[in-house]
């Protein structure tokens, strides 16, 4: 689980929480009731997501809601982890062949290391090679920006319609002026409708997709060490300079050094 994430989700309601109820004379947990009402976060949330409900088709509007868990989830393939396996690959088949991979790869759980495994085992063109693994890359991380993409529309959605509503409940207290018990509700509605807006475009849809898109972008950094990997395994480079070509790909402060390093 992505810890960052959950805490951040929490952290963020308890200081919400903590500006509703703490105040000059203390702490007042009555003023809670003050920030709930079912007309505004009708209006808002129920607007904002029948609004991206008209923009999709239901299969993908169905998906980009089931997408929320994947923030607590971080990729499992880690960088460093991926280029040790690569050398160990190498040297595998500076040993014995690259005909010797065909076997390594029943023991790899990534499909897309498998794939490419047994692309160059079969003897495809390193050309070749890279074009099917970088299709697949590219169509991964499309179905990745679909998701990143509705949250991002989510994120502009909420405010729009907290001042839907907003306007809304100005209207109705306008149109109510004569009766002084009426003008509160329809404040309350004004206010707090932009208030649902902006968290949730702040709180929840513009953090999910950041991390969506953190996540992405690690998941094909990963993706492209074993695209060059596996190529300069199937160019029958030496392992020590396969290392050094994808340590490249990290920063300084994460390569493996010493005795993390795997190379003959």
């Amino acid at each position: 689980m992505d810890i960052a994430s959950l805490l951040g989700l929490i952290i963020c309601f308890f200081m919400i929480l903590f500006g509703i109820v703490f105040g000059k004379n203390g702490v007042d947990f009555g003023a809670i009731k003050n920030f709930l009402d079912a007309q505004s976060a009708i209006i808002t949330f129920g607007g904002a997501f029948c609004a991206i409900m008209l923009a999709n088709q239901m299969p993908k509007f169905v998906a980009g809601l089931k997408s929320f868990p994947m923030i607590f989830k971080a990729p499992a393939l880690n960088p460093v982890d991926m280029i040790k396996k690569i050398i160990e690959l190498s040297n595998v088949a500076r040993k014995e062949g690259l005909l010797s991979l065909e076997e390594a790869a029943s023991d790899i759980d990534d499909a897309f290391l498998k794939k490419g495994i047994l692309l160059i085992v079969d003897g495809t063109d390193p050309e070749l090679v890279r074009a099917i693994m970088e299709t697949e890359m590219s169509a991964t991380e499309g179905r990745h920006k679909e998701k990143i993409k509705f949250w991002e529309n989510v994120a502009s959605m909420g405010p729009a319609w907290g001042m839907i509503g907003t306007l809304i409940g100005l209207i109705n207290m306008l149109q109510n002026m004569s009766d002084a018990a009426a003008i509160g509700p329809s404040m309350a509605v004004a206010l707090i409708t932009t208030l649902y807006g902006s968290m949730l475009a702040n709180w929840i849809a513009t953090p999910c997709s950041m991390k969506l898109g953190v996540f992405n972008d690690a998941e094909m950094q990963v993706k492209e060490i074993m695209v060059e990997g596996l190529l300069s395994i199937q160019a029958g480079e030496n392992p020590r300079v396969i290392e050094e070509k994808l340590k490249s790909f990290l920063a300084p402060k994460d390569r493996p050094t010493g005795e993390d390093e795997g190379g003959e």
